[in-house]
């Protein structure tokens, strides 16, 4: 029950084309280099949260300011995680082999260098036996060495482009897709997708450049598909609100997953697992077309909670904008029953405090269909930040009743959340209650008042530790799915969606790109 997917029944369109989503992270941090936490600790929650993950360690800056003693601290911190990296990495592999399980929980090896000039890169392994940390100076050099060594099992991704060129954001002239078949368009740095964004980079290292951004890339007539990922330093992949990713293949393993990266069969998500999937014909996002008449694009989205809208996206230009309560088509219906969005979130408080919660949610009148955790780790970058300790959550499902455990700390500002939630996609009938003990509160909410709107409560007086019951969405507010006709597709152009969830929450899907002399691909 904890992390079940969507069926085919709630994405047809996927399903036709043999493909279902997979959630991922495959760039975050532990101490294995410098970062806080053990490997695996990390391992760990992403079993709780994602299907497959590489846990990344920082391994090398050819170009690190030595000379300039106003960095010297950040000099410091990056030799020693080099060093520590190289002398765990051969062992680290154990760690890695005992986590992963063929067709339920997929592991890929990796580590990330850094560069001022060329923007920094994520270098991710297909599989387990390829063991030597292969580092180089420029990205020819690296894309020259991974090719020789592991032709077709290596890739090098771009992270964190949206930084102006010199200051380790992405170089466009020497960006080379034939080693970075997707990029990373989404983390805690913030959203690269453009100049203006609501995820505005706001790390020490400073602003997002528009000369480094995802659509100026594609504007230059680069081929590339889009992840999501948290670059997470504490042992906390998925950390949600930070960055996944959501890759389309058959199945869940190394082979298939890799596949799907090299076709850039791929979503970029901030949080909540969504699937959002576009197909022209037979041919998914971040296929290469022919440019052709008049095509149908077909979408389909099944969001985390409220869709606000879904755009395209072509050649930079908003050409449509879909509503879906203004324009609704759900995927699925049943005419006795609503399949919804159960979310508890919980935390607040006085800031600077933390609680530990327990409780158990269950049903009467409805069905659990799936549960997914949505679970954050501490907001630490930079290793002389501190580190803070982190309990380990703990879900329970005994075919009734979820039972769970789990810490929350006050969110530290009025702006920065740090709350917990666990969500669960259940089948209510008209007459459905949901059954809540949180914290020695013992009580029941009739499903008809959380679709008038969210309840909220208190463990005690004013500043205490809080939790909310989401409002639950109609199944044409989490939903859509449908055409929009394209005007004739051009050489060298690209289109793509993107959605927003009411909740903040966003899903990018990799381009289509229009190419002349290309068979779909």
């Amino acid at each position: 029950m904890l992390k079940r997917r969507l069926p085919p029944g709630l994405m047809p369109l996927a399903a036709r084309l043999g493909l279902r989503p997979f959630y991922g992270d495959i760039h975050n941090h532990c101490a294995i280099s410098y970062g806080h936490g053990s490997l695996e600790s990390a391992l760990h929650r992403a079993k709780q949260q994602l299907d497959f993950v590489s846990v990344t360690g920082h391994a090398h800056w050819p170009d690190m300011p030595v000379d300039d003693p106003a960095v010297a601290h950040i000099v410091d911190f990056h030799v020693r995680g080099f060093a520590k990296l190289a002398g765990a990495w051969s062992a680290h592999f154990n760690t890695l082999s005992a986590a992963n399980e063929p067709g339920r929980f997929t592991v890929f090896p990796g580590y990330e260098i850094h560069s001022s000039a060329h923007g920094d890169r994520t270098i991710v392994y297909r599989d387990l036996d390829q063991r030597e940390l292969v580092l180089a100076d420029t990205p020819e050099e690296l894309r020259q060495r991974l090719q020789l060594l592991y032709p077709g099992r290596a890739i090098a991704f771009p992270h964190h482009i949206g930084y102006r060129v010199g200051a380790r954001g992405l170089n466009w002239e020497t960006f080379d897709a034939a080693i970075a078949p997707v990029i990373e368009i989404v983390s805690m740095h913030g959203c690269s997708e453009s100049s203006t964004t609501d995820r505005p980079f706001l790390h020490s290292m400073g602003p997002s450049d528009g000369r480094s951004t995802v659509v100026r890339g594609l504007s230059e007539g680069h081929v590339f598909g889009f992840l999501g990922n948290t670059d997470h330093h504490s042992a906390f992949p998925g950390s949600c609100g930070h960055g996944r990713s959501c890759v389309y293949a058959s199945e869940n393993t190394n082979e298939a997953l890799w596949e799907a990266l090299q076709q850039r069969r791929t979503t970029a998500l901030t949080g909540d697992c969504a699937h959002l999937f576009a197909a022209i014909g037979d041919s998914p996002q971040g296929s290469v077309i022919p440019p052709s008449a008049r095509v149908s694009l077909e979408i389909e989205a099944v969001a985390g909670g409220v869709i606000d809208y879904i755009d395209v996206i072509r050649s930079g230009q908003l050409t449509h904008r879909i509503t879906p309560q203004l324009s609704p088509a759900p995927v699925s219906s049943d005419p006795d029953a609503v399949e919804t969005i159960l979310v508890l979130e919980m935390g607040w408080g006085a800031r600077g405090s933390w609680h530990d919660w327990e409780g158990t949610l269950s049903l009467s009148g409805g069905d659990v269909r799936a549960i997914e955790p949505r679970l954050r780790g501490p907001e630490i970058v930079s290793p002389l930040e501190g580190e803070e300790e982190v309990a380990e959550a703990r879900f329970d499902w005994d075919g009734e009743r979820l039972s769970f455990a789990l810490r929350a700390h006050a969110n530290p500002n009025n702006f920065t959340v740090s709350t917990q939630a666990i969500a669960m996609r259940v089948r209510l009938s008209a007459e459905a209650a949901i059954h809540a003990n949180i914290c020695g509160k013992t009580f029941t909410v009739p499903a008809e008042r959380l679709f008038e709107g969210a309840l909220s409560g208190n463990l005690g007086p004013i500043d205490s530790p809080a939790f909310r019951l989401w409002q639950l969405p109609l199944p044409h507010d989490w939903q859509w799915h449908g055409q929009i006709e394209l005007e004739d597709l051009q050489d060298g152009e690209w289109l793509y969606l993107r959605m927003r969830q009411s909740s903040g929450q966003w899903s990018w899907a990799s381009p289509f790109f229009i190419r002349s002399g290309s068979e779909s691909r």
